[in-house]
């Protein structure tokens, strides 16, 4: 496909028009009502819009398993503490992939990926059906799966298209995911109301195969329709390097290692606060005996799955309705300053009024910018910066500094429930200093990305 030269830093937004070179398809007219989709582009990006979609669907199958397991067998504490697991295996696991994405080309990497994946959760769920507990060993897996799946495909994204590219139409591939956080956590509520947690394990597997097929199929639509430097990409396994490595040389990338680490610090002191006042209902609704271990479970299951389902359903208002718009408005840098600002009010809110309900709402709110506006921004940073950049690199950062964050958090909830005896109000007060640091973070990677991607400053 051959581009007509676009401006950076202005696309059509928000009223769409296509303006490629190439005859638009019904299809792609479609897509334009939703995002700035030119002609040639709309079934590679659809294509990458449903694989997205299954990948969420399978993560919150996963997701929505993962919580009744771990918290019945081992509680919130263990939960948090077990991060610092991810994170060792993860400085294993980024090298061996650093080496192996230097030896395989890119669709067969990340269909691979895939593959492997689901060939894991066969093993789990014959483990569990054997009567073992899987509760600690899923609750790693599934930390790492969720980070390193989701990066790759992001990853991939980004090396398929060009920056001004990926700023149209990255809005609307994350729809997908957002649609497909909101179906899969909906369809695991019920499932798990009726059937339990091993067919959750089944479904996810079987999404994650579609997701590989999808792959490759993406890889050679859009490949095929965008000149000879993405075929050359699509034939050529990355250059040699490590992921973190590569990262070490550049400031731009430890600064976004330390945005994801920062912002994961500030979410999961939430999400154990969460998950230790959801733990205590279980036990005050149902009992505290081994004879009603199931019982919480599925208690707990319910409630985490219509709590994604909100979370998700406004996650994708915020990405249907919202990214594209901000991104028009503000540039890729100026979204970034959305997500502190509403976790500085979230938990300003929580010191006046900390109760269940409120702690509930903040962690709608908070987590649905997180996944949508703050996502889709993170994605977007990587876009003027060079293959193995967005694969090995991008997949440390991703991976090891979020749950790197989650160690952090770790060691915070150990010292102030065990030294501080820090409640409600303690860790939202914490959280609101955090919040301090996030912001001068992004003030350096707004600048930083629009230098990088050669964008003007906005005309007075």
């Amino acid at each position: 496909m051959v581009n007509v030269p676009e401006h950076p830093s202005f696309a059509s937004f928000p009223v769409f028009r296509a303006l490629d070179a190439r005859r638009p398809s019904r299809l792609d007219r479609f897509l334009s009502v939703f995002a700035d989709v030119r002609g040639g582009e709309g079934a590679g990006a659809l294509l990458l819009f449903a694989n997205i979609f299954l990948l969420l669907c399978a993560y919150y199958f996963l997701k929505t398993a993962r919580e009744p397991l771990i918290l019945t067998e081992q509680g919130a504490v263990v939960k948090t503490y077990l991060s610092a697991g991810q994170a060792l295996l993860l400085l294993l696991v980024i090298p061996l992939y650093s080496w192996l994405a230097s030896k395989v080309r890119r669709a067969w990497l990340l269909a691979g990926v895939s593959v492997f994946f689901a060939a894991n959760l066969a093993v789990f769920h014959a483990s569990a059906a054997a009567g073992n507990r899987i509760g600690i060993a899923f609750y790693l897996w599934v930390g790492i799966f969720n980070v390193f799946a989701i990066s790759q495909f992001w990853a991939f994204a980004n090396d398929l298209y060009t920056e001004p590219q990926g700023k149209r139409l990255f809005p609307l591939i994350g729809v997908g995911a957002s649609i497909g956080a909101v179906a899969g956590a909906r369809a695991a509520g019920d499932a798990i109301r009726h059937w339990g947690t091993l067919p959750l394990l089944t479904a996810g597997g079987l999404l994650l195969l579609f997701c590989a097929l999808l792959t490759l199929l993406a890889d050679r639509r859009v490949s095929a329709r965008s000149g000879a430097d993405q075929l050359l990409a699509r034939q050529q396994p990355l250059k040699p390097g490590d992921g973190f490595l590569l990262l070490l040389q550049d400031r731009y990338l430890l600064m976004i290692a330390f945005l994801v680490l920062l912002l994961n610090v500030v979410n999961t002191s939430g999400e154990f606060l969460l998950s230790s006042l959801v733990t205590e209902q279980a036990v005050h609704t149902v009992g505290a005996g081994p004879e009603f271990e199931e019982a919480r479970r599925r208690f707990i299951g319910s409630f985490f799955g219509d709590y994604f389902f909100w979370v998700n359903t406004l996650s994708f208002l915020f990405q249907a309705l919202l990214v594209s718009r901000l991104f028009r408005y503000l540039g890729v840098g100026g979204t970034l300053f959305i997500m502190p600002a509403i976790a500085f009010t979230g938990y300003a809110l929580l010191l006046a009024a900390p109760a269940l309900g409120v702690i509930r709402l903040l962690k709608i709110v908070e987590n649905s910018a997180d996944y949508s506006i703050q996502n889709t921004a993170r994605q977007a940073l990587f876009l003027p910066t060079p293959r193995e950049v967005k694969y090995k690199a991008k997949a440390a950062i991703d991976s090891f500094f979020q749950r790197a964050g989650d160690v952090t958090q770790a060691g915070i909830v150990y010292a102030g429930t065990h030294f501080l005896s820090l409640g409600i109000s303690g860790f939202a007060l914490l959280n609101l200093g955090l919040t301090g640091i996030w912001l001068v973070l992004v003030m350096y990677l707004a600048r930083e990305y629009r230098r990088r991607a050669q964008i003007p400053s906005l005309p007075v």
